[in-house]
This record gives C-alpha cells, structure tokens and sequence, in this order.
C-alpha cells in the first residue's frame, strides 16, 4: 500500500510538500467527498467516510506532514457475500479505485511514488535502530568509555526511541548518527 502500517488498519503517508497547504484548511474534507460516500467531516480538517467494501475511512494530516488513515475493510462472510452479490466484484473495484485515486491527491504521489517513500522511511527508521544496538553494544564492550558518556548515550537512546514511536524517522536517523559519533569518540 506504501504507507507505514500502526496497529491493523492505520496507515501513515508521506505528502507532497506544499500540498497541504495548496489544498486548504477543508481540503482533505473535499478530497473525501469526491472519492467515498457518507462523509462526515471532523474538527481536525479530515473526514469519517464509507464507500462499498471499505466499511470505514478515516482520514486527517497530522502535525508532522503527514496522511494519516485508519480504514476497515470488510472480511470474511461479509466480503463473501458482496463478492457474490449481483455487481459485487464491481463494486469491490470500484472501493479500491477510489482509495487509489483518494490516497494519489491526498499525498500528491502516485502508487510507485508512495512505496517507494514508505521503503526510505523503513530504511530510516532501521539504521536508527541499528545505531542503538550498536551503540549499546560498543558501550558494553568498551572499558575506557566514560560515565557521562553513557549517559548521553542512554539519553539520546531514548530519544530516539520517542521518534521512532512518533514515526519521525528522519530525526531518529539523524539522532541515530549523533549517538553513533558520540559512542566512537
């Protein structure tokens, strides 16, 4: 899907920058009310909506930039059932495309665009956990390290481990390289 998956059915994307705030203070709203049915708009600028098979979409951008969506799909029996209904695949295409082309203006990044993002963020957030393995292991090893060092060290760890929770992955990269610089010297 090529967002970063929290919990079942939460996904975060990266947007375009500027397309924020090219759309407007309503414009996630409009945006909503173009692709899904039922839209009910929250006080935050996003929406709550519906459309065919996607019982559930919520939608808003958060502080850091980014579209955050929790969506529910329906499964088992239920799916079956509009499956095999009269027009059901269709209706099933029809629910996907509009959360394609939905996801496409929201972001401002086609499909390719989004994973590929969501595969750099990945990468982001592993090199800072990475850095904190290795940090902790260098501290472990070491015999001339200082106290105070240490310190730091477990400081900057868990402030690294506050933006990876926050999904901020580029500071928790670049903090990452400040605790590996700081451990090494």
């Amino acid at each position: 899907m090529g967002g970063l998956r929290f919990g079942w059915d939460m996904e975060k994307f990266a947007v375009k920058r500027g397309l924020i705030k090219q759309l407007g203070t309503s414009g996630l709203e409009q945006l909503g009310a173009k692709y899904f049915d039922d839209v009910v708009a929250s006080a935050e600028g996003g929406f709550t909506a519906s459309k065919g098979i996607l019982m559930h979409v919520e939608a808003n951008y958060d502080a850091g930039g980014a579209l955050v969506v929790d969506s529910q799909q329906m499964r088992g029996a239920d799916l079956e059932a509009v499956l095999s209904a009269d027009g059901g695949r269709e209706t099933a295409m029809e629910s996907r495309a509009a959360w394609s082309s939905f996801l496409d203006e929201a972001t401002g990044y086609s499909p390719k665009q989004r994973g590929d993002k969501a595969k750099e963020t990945g990468k982001k957030l592993s090199k800072a956990k990475s850095s904190i393995r290795m940090a902790l292991k260098f501290i472990d090893m070491s015999k001339s390290i200082s106290e105070e060092t240490i310190a730091q060290a477990h400081q900057l760890i868990a402030e690294i481990e506050e933006k990876i929770a926050q999904g901020d992955a580029t500071r928790a990269q670049s903090l990452g390289a400040k605790l590996s610089k700081l451990v090494e010297s």
